[in-house]
Formats: C-alpha cells, structure tokens, sequence
C-alpha cells in the first residue's frame, strides 16, 4: 500500500490514511487510486443479496491498484459475515452497528465482540475496522464513546469515529437504521482527540470530513487517518449528496488538503503497518 509522505519545514512529516467509501463499481477505482487514496470502501448493503459479482471485482481492482479494500457488511450474522468474507476477500472488514451501554447495547456489544474474535481466529490476515459512535458537536447526548472503545480494543485493528444524529439529547433515526455514518455532519472533535490520545491503535476521523474541514480536522485531532463519504460525493440539482456517485474534484481537493494538514504534523507512527503487526 501506498502511504502519504509530504515534506515538512523541518524533520520527517507525518502519513495520515486517506479512505474513501462507498464505491461500488470497479469502473470508478483506478481515477480515485490515481489520486493517492490509501483505503477503498465498499458497502455490501444486503444479507438477503451479499453476493454481488460487480462488487466483487470492485474489491479486486482495488487491490490490484495496490491499495486496501474495505468492506462494510450492513449485517452481523456470523455465518452470513462469513460467507461475505470468503467470497469478497477484503482487506478490512469494517463494522459500523450503533452501538451503546444500555442493557440491549451491552448485550450487541457482547455479541459484535464474539464476532470479531472469531474473525480473528478464521482470519488471521485480515484488519477489522470498528466504527465508535460520537454525537455531533451541540449534542448532549452521552455516547459513552470512550468506554465503547475500551470494550472493543483488543479484537479491533482500527476504530473510525462517526457521527451519531441526536435532538436534545436524544437519539434521532439514523440514515441506516441501526448503523451509524453518512450522516454528512461533523462529529464533536474534542471526544475524537480524546479517543486519539487513548487508543493503543489507530483511529481515523470520520464523520462529515469534506475539502473544505479535513485540514482542521486533522490539525485538530492528529488522527491516523481521515474517513470521507459524502462530503466527496457529488451533488444533485438540489445540492444534496448523491450516494454511490463520487466528485473527483472534490476528491482531489480532500487528497491535497489531507498532504497539506499531514505536513504540517510530525512522523510518529506508521499507522497501516501498527494494525498489521497486531496480527503477529
């Protein structure tokens, strides 16, 4: 895999993970690898219909263009994650269930633990991504983000923090019922560079992270990575974001201020090859 390397005023810059999600089609790989982007996401969207050829060779081109392919199965049944897994052969498996400490959450918590335990035994090569739920900036919903994480440490790879759509403190229905990402909205940084600064592995920001924030995001959180989906999508007539359909200019924009912010941070970890080596 390719890594970001800019140069900085003094001393060795930091390399920060750039990861693009939801491309579906392998037509669209080679433009978005050309542009420097280290991890390509692909969502299987249904475990009545995981398998899907084009998605497949989505998932292969990826990885002949010498990056990383990540996968996001929107289900959790182990068999049918197992199957997912046998017949994409990703990189990164990257689950993103909502997740809290209220007696239902505990025990999906519990059950996602077991899961990725498992992963690990059958799988001993592959990354497992977990998604750590974050309210946005004004919410005051408690997302015990931190906690979460601690649960999750030992059988995961990476985290990705995402946001999660709250009103007064209360949950508001997610865009994928159960799940939590594309929201388009930025979560609260402080939590995220508290959750950075904890982390035994490697946290990459997401949540709302477009051309236009992702330097201040990375300035301000020191991630080791940066996560976009529909902050680079492009933007129908009314200005809303168009799943599955990514700007390449915006794209090139997100790659260039992430190098940018990546400059400006010194080099102290080789964040790709820290969650490999938890595999050894």
């Amino acid at each position: 895999m390719t890594l970001l390397f800019c140069s900085a005023p003094t001393g060795k810059s930091a390399h920060v993970i750039t990861q693009i999600y939801e491309i579906q089609n392998p037509g669209d790989v080679a433009p978005i690898c050309a542009l420097g982007i280290d991890h390509v996401g692909s969502v299987v969207l249904s475990a009545a219909e995981w398998q899907q050829p084009v998605l497949c060779e989505t998932v292969r081109m990826v990885q002949k263009c010498g990056k990383k392919s990540s996968l996001i199965p929107l289900f959790n049944n182990p068999e049918t994650v197992f199957e997912t897994l046998d017949y994409y052969r990703p990189d990164i498996v990257h689950f993103c269930e909502m997740l809290s400490l209220g007696s239902t959450g505990i025990q999906l918590c519990q059950r996602l633990i077991t899961l990725q335990r498992e992963i690990r035994r059958r799988y001993p090569g592959l990354a497992i991504m977990r998604s750590i739920p974050i309210g946005r900036p004004a919410s005051n919903a408690d997302m015990s983000t931190l906690p979460i994480a601690e649960m999750f440490e030992g059988v995961s790879d990476y985290f990705l923090t995402d946001t999660v759509l709250s009103t007064g403190g209360n949950l508001s229905p997610q865009p994928v019922e159960g799940f939590v990402g594309i929201t388009g909205q930025t979560c609260h940084w402080e939590t995220a560079r508290e959750l950075v600064e904890r982390s035994p592995i490697p946290v990459i920001l997401a949540g709302g992270l477009s051309p236009e924030n992702v330097y201040e995001g990375i300035r301000f959180v020191k991630p080791a990575g940066v996560d976009s989906c529909t902050g680079t999508n492009r933007l129908d007539h009314q200005g809303r974001p168009i799943r599955f359909k990514k700007d390449m200019e915006r794209l090139k924009r997100f790659v260039e201020e992430t190098r940018r912010a990546a400059a400006s941070l010194p080099d102290t970890r080789d964040t790709d090859a820290r969650a490999g080596r938890r595999h050894s």
